[in-house]
């Protein structure tokens, strides 16, 4: 084969070694996210993933009837892009160290979204149902639980953190809301959440 005119070996060898360095230094930047992109591509494929918070459709009372729902654009872009991110859907009872209360109080779930992180993080939140004297309940009993609770406008916000875990309830207006965060607390988290379930 001729070669072209005017073209040398001595830069053209170089330059295409240094191209393969470059592409092959950017695929090996990009493997940590692979796994995450294995899991969204499948989970859109599989119908796991819910619509955008703005298409998906509350129930009659205005509380989100996703697991999406419950998240701004920003929160879920944080939460799904996490390193090993897996978020479970389901209709377990609330993760939460207040049995007492939940034993009295009897929350019909809603929903449970449980997120599967990096090292054992997770973050489990629950919306369910109770009786509309819930909050006042929860602000009488659970300080005794080592929980901190303070009147936030309509409902009862309490916390209580112990070691890597945070737990937080909010209840009021007949609806409860937990979340337990081990080893993974994103930024205002429980009130990010809180703003989508009491709008």
């Amino acid at each position: 084969m001729a070669r072209t005119s005017g073209r040398s070996m001595w830069i053209a060898v170089p330059v295409g070694v240094l191209c393969a360095a470059v592409v092959g230094g950017l695929a090996w930047l990009a493997l940590p996210l692979m796994p995450t992109t294995f899991a969204w591509v499948g989970g859109a494929v599989d119908g796991s993933l819910a619509p955008p918070s703005s298409t998906a459709a509350p129930a009659a009372d205005g509380v989100p009837s996703t697991c999406r729902g419950l998240y701004n654009d920003a929160l879920w872009a944080s939460l799904s892009l996490s390193p090993d991110a897996i978020l479970t859907p389901g209709t377990e009872p609330p993760v939460t160290t207040a049995t007492t209360l939940a034993t009295a109080l009897a929350p019909q779930v809603r929903m449970t979204c449980t997120w599967h992180g990096a090292d054992g993080a997770s973050i489990s939140t629950t919306v369910a149902d109770v009786a509309t004297d819930a909050g006042a309940i929860a602000a009488a009993s659970l300080p005794g639980e080592g929980f901190a609770c303070t009147a936030d406008g309509a409902r009862v916000h309490c916390e209580k953190a112990a070691g890597d875990v945070v737990e937080t309830l909010d209840l009021g207006g007949g609806t409860w809301l937990s979340s337990t965060m081990t080893a993974w607390q994103p930024e205002r988290y429980s009130e990010r959440v809180a703003s989508f379930v009491w709008r």
